[in-house]
C-alpha cells in the first residue's frame, strides 16, 4: 500500500502559467489529506483525478491568502456534487471566523457537515488509528506551522511455516498470534506472538514545512523523513531577502534536510521570477543529493517500509 502525494500547486503568492497556488494531496487507502488549499485548487484536483467524495481532511498552514482561498471553492464544489461525508478541516484559530464569515456573507449551500478545529499548540493535532498529523510553529508572519504525517508502526510479516513448525494449527490460534495474544497448542506448549512474528516495520513519515524561514526545531521534526517538502520561494542570490520576508532558499532547505537526515526533498513555493528552476535546483543538491523541484502534478510514491 503506496503512499502517493500529488502537488496540486507550487508556485509562491501569485500564480503562473505552470504554477498554480500551494496545495499538496496525499492520497492513502482510499483517504485524501490536503495541506493548504490554494485558488482553484478544485479545478487542480479534477485534472489529478482525486475526487471530491472521499474521506477528507484539510489542514490549513497560515492565513495567507495564496494558502486558503481555494477553500470555499473547494466547499461549494463538494456541495454543488452533492457530497454528503463530512469535512475536517484544521488550521489556525482564525481559520474558523474567516469560515464562518463566508458562511453568513457569501449565498452557497452545505450538503455535508464541517468540522473545523484551531490548532492552538505544537503536537499531534489530528489521531488516527494508523496514523498522526502532528503540528510545529513556524517562523513566518503571524501564527503559521509545519505539518508532519507519522504513520505508527505496523506489526512485524506473520511466517506460516514457523507456526506450523511449532504445532500451531491454522485458524483461530493462527489469527491470535497475529493479534498479539499468546496461545497454547496441544501439548500445553505455550507459543509467543514473537516466535512466528517478525519484527515490526517502521511506519512513513512526510513533512511539509508551510512558508517559513529555518527555525531551530525543524531539523527535530522532521527528523528521519522519508519526504520533506519545504519552501523555496527565493534562490541564495536574495538570502537576505528571505530572511526579511521569513521565507527560505535553496541552500537552507538543503541543509535542514542533511541535518534532519531525511530520504528526499522536495522544494516548492516557487516565486514567479523564476522561469527556470535549474539554479535553484544546483544550489540545494550542493548541500543535499536526493532533492527535486516540485511542478505541478509531479507525483511521488512512497512504498511500505520493511523492518529495519
Amino acid at each position: 500500500m503506496s503512499i502517493q502525494v500529488v502537488f496540486l500547486g507550487t508556485a509562491g503568492s501569485i500564480p503562473t502559467q505552470s504554477r498554480s497556488l500551494p496545495a499538496i494531496a496525499i492520497k492513502r487507502k482510499g483517504e485524501l489529506i490536503l495541506w493548504d488549499c490554494g485558488e482553484g485548487v478544485q479545478r487542480q484536483m479534477i485534472i489529478a483525478g482525486l475526487g471530491f467524495n472521499k474521506r477528507t481532511r484539510i489542514f490549513i498552514t497560515h492565513m495567507h491568502g495564496d494558502h486558503l482561498f481555494g477553500l470555499l471553492g473547494l466547499i461549494q464544489t463538494m456541495s454543488l456534487l452533492h457530497r454528503e461525508k463530512e469535512l475536517q478541516i484544521y488550521g489556525p484559530p482564525a481559520l474558523k471566523p474567516y469560515l464562518e464569515a463566508l458562511e453568513g456573507t457569501v449565498q452557497y449551500r452545505l450538503t455535508f457537515p464541517v468540522e473545523v478545529t484551531p490548532i492552538t499548540k505544537e503536537g499531534p493535532i489530528c489521531v488516527d488509528n494508523e496514523y498522526e498529523i502532528s503540528a510545529a510553529y513556524a517562523d513566518h508572519w503571524e501564527t503559521a506551522f509545519a505539518f508532519s504525517l507519522a504513520e505508527k508502526r505496523r506489526p512485524g510479516k506473520f511466517h506460516p511455516e514457523k507456526a506450523r513448525a511449532l504445532g500451531v494449527p491454522e485458524g483461530v490460534l493462527w489469527s491470535k498470534l497475529q493479534h498479539g495474544s499468546t496461545v497454547t497448542v496441544q501439548d500445553e506448549r505455550r507459543v509467543e506472538p514473537e516466535d512466528v512474528i517478525g519484527p515490526a516495520r517502521p511506519g512513513r513519515k512526510i513533512v511539509y514545512t508551510g512558508d517559513t524561514r529555518p527555525f531551530p526545531s525543524l531539523v527535530q521534526f522532521a527528523r528521519g523523513a522519508d519526504l520533506l517538502i519545504h519552501e523555496c520561494t527565493f534562490d541564495d542570490d536574495l538570502a537576505e531577502r528571505a530572511y526579511e520576508d521569513r521565507h527560505s532558499t535553496p541552500t537552507q532547505a538543503a541543509e535542514t534536510a542533511r541535518d534532519a537526515e531525511v530520504d528526499q526533498l522536495i522544494l516548492t513555493h516557487i516565486s514567479a521570477r523564476y522561469n527556470s528552476i535549474l539554479h535553484l535546483l544546483t544550489q540545494a543538491q550542493r548541500v543535499f543529493s536526493n532533492v527535486a523541484v516540485a511542478e505541478d502534478f509531479m507525483r511521488v510514491d512512497l512504498p511500505l517500509k520493511n523492518a529495519s
